[in-house]
């Protein structure tokens, strides 16, 4: 089964959040919609700024372990790597 990680953003350079899912559209609307009483609720990280796809939800895990260990600064580039304006990609992946 495919997994994802993905960062949310409270805004450019806000607050970022890293999770892991087998389901992106899904657990990303359950962010947007401030489901729950988590982390991305507090700090209204609710903006798709990222996301990788991998083979298997071990792997999407292993990287989503790695990338919480990074520095601010290295996430930060990751994102504007692929993101430099940080557009919310969740309109592409919903549609």
């Amino acid at each position: 089964m495919v997994g994802y990680t993905y960062i949310l953003a409270s805004r450019k350079h806000g607050t970022l959040y890293i999770g892991v899912t087998n389901d992106l559209v899904r657990r990303v609307g359950e962010h947007r919609l401030g489901l729950g009483e988590g982390f991305t609720l507090k700090y209204g990280a609710r903006q798709l700024v990222y996301f990788e796809q991998h083979a298997t939800v071990p792997m999407a895990i292993a990287r989503e372990k790695q990338l919480k260990k990074w520095n601010r600064d290295w996430k930060i580039r990751l994102i504007e790597q692929k993101n430099p304006e940080w557009t919310d990609l969740f309109d592409g992946i919903a549609t």
